[in-house]
């Protein structure tokens, strides 16, 4: 099945206000978000239930984010070759399914500790292929010039979810039970299969015919296939001359924001020795910041740019981080976790948007996937580097080192084509009209290659 199957051809889409296909969309992934941040709490806590055992909890963290990597290794050649909308329907009726059936196993033959643990690696496969599909779908949804601010939206109620999911899942938890919980984010899965199925996806070009004869050689070969799963997101990546240095900055920053959190939890209850209500406070009053950069993203990224927008993010992240493990203040902590969280959710408003505008279509899944692997490859090995170094020194040595790396960062940034009030944008490239010129992010001629590199590559359309 091509990506071409996804939808009959269609007008150019309507301004977001009034695009139906996005706000249906928008709507149902907002109830989807909620029920999986509900899950996020319900799971460990059905797995303390059961074992009573911390190890146990870390075990199923290590399997979640370990299956979620090695499937992010092949979503994007599999979203790349299936019905985007199909597959996200998919993936949500199977998570529904699996979800829904934990509270009848817990009732007619107790906890069973390995349920949860095949659970959570084959819900870890199916949000990764739906989350990479997620991606790729926005740009069939809304107009270019509506691709910033439809993110933004996604991305605040995503913010939203993670605020509110927690709670309702403590509530949950208490009155019918954490398996219930799960049942319940099961429920919002079908609410988000049905809202796709009122959606309707613009078609996407179909590309070069040199490409997809290329890609059907590929499928017929098995060597083909590895280079079709493995390298071709990774290759676009590396030859273009703007998300090269987004992704490369971008893993660097990941190394140390992916550990920020549980630096900002040991100082306030180890270092500070305030309570649990505390910690919860200073983490509502942070997600304001990332509910407000989803706002605000659109309009910044209008007057200012990529660039500076992303250049900005990072230096908000590094001050974030640098006051919120140095002050003793849990206000001045809370307002910097605050601009921390805006910093981050700038960072990936404007990151997502410029891979959607830049990427063609038919290579968008193997690049959200190769992106995402790499630069989330090492927030793992940077937490634990943190954590460690936090332990022997102390958060406030470890912190001020992070914002220095953060500085650093930012100074390689302002070296690549990613400086300048619109460096990186593409909509000031020439490509706001839809027509690339020469030099800009959308040039054919900083395009990936094809997929057999003989003959050698044509620039695509």
């Amino acid at each position: 099945m091509t990506i071409a199957s996804n939808a009959a051809p269609r007008p150019e889409p309507s301004p977001l206000r009034r695009n139906r296909d996005f706000n249906v969309f928008w709507l149902g992934q907002a109830l989807s978000v909620l029920g999986g941040s509900i899950s996020l709490l319900a799971l460990p806590l059905l797995v303390l239930e059961a074992t009573g055992s911390v190890v146990q909890m870390g075990i199923l963290t290590v399997i979640s984010g370990a299956t979620g990597i090695g499937t992010g290794m092949f979503a994007g050649y599999v979203v790349d070759r299936v019905d985007r909308r199909r597959l996200m329907i998919v993936c949500d009726l199977t998570r529904a399914v699996l979800l829904g059936v934990v509270p009848f196993v817990w009732w007619a033959a107790g906890p069973k500790i390995w349920l949860l643990y095949v659970l959570t690696a084959l819900t870890a496969v199916l949000r990764t292929l739906f989350d990479v599909a997620y991606v790729t779908a926005v740009p069939r949804l809304v107009r270019t010039e509506d691709l910033t601010a439809a993110n933004g939206r996604l991305m605040g109620t995503f913010a939203l979810g993670t605020l509110l999911g927690p709670v309702a899942a403590g509530l949950l938890a208490a009155s019918v039970g954490a398996n219930w919980a799960l049942a319940v984010d099961g429920a919002t899965f079908l609410v988000s299969a049905a809202s796709l199925g009122w959606v309707r996806f613009t078609r996407a070009a179909d590309g070069d015919p040199a490409d997809r004869a290329g890609a059907k050689r590929a499928a017929g070969s098995g060597t083909g296939v590895l280079r079709e799963v493995f390298v071709v997101g990774f290759r676009f990546l590396w030859t273009h001359p703007l998300l090269r240095p987004l992704t490369v900055l971008l893993t660097l920053l990941t190394f140390v924001t992916m550990g920020a959190t549980d630096l900002l939890i040991y100082r306030i209850r180890h270092d500070l020795g305030r309570d649990a209500a505390t910690l919860g406070y200073v983490i509502a009053v942070s997600g304001i910041g990332a509910i407000a950069a989803a706002a605000a993203a659109g309009a910044l990224r209008r007057i200012f740019g990529f660039g500076t927008c992303w250049l900005a993010s990072v230096a908000m992240i590094g001050a974030g981080i640098v006051v919120t493990g140095v002050s003793s203040s849990v206000p001045v902590i809370a307002v910097l976790a605050a601009v921390f969280m805006f910093g981050i959710t700038l960072a990936g408003v404007s990151s997502m948007t410029l891979r959607q505008q830049v990427t063609p279509d038919h290579l968008l899944g193997r690049v959200t996937s190769a992106f995402w692997t790499v630069h989330n490859a090492s927030g793992p090995v940077g937490a634990a580097v943190l954590t460690v170094l936090a332990a022997r020194h102390g958060v406030p040595a470890v912190s001020l080192a992070c914002g220095a790396f953060c500085l650093l960062i930012l100074g390689a940034g302002l070296l690549s084509p990613l400086r300048g009030r619109r460096g990186g944008d593409p909509s000031a490239s020439g490509t706001a009209s839809g027509k690339p010129v020469a030099g800009s992010p959308a040039d054919p001629a900083d395009r990936a290659p094809a997929v057999e590199p003989e003959p050698p590559c044509r620039p695509r359309p």
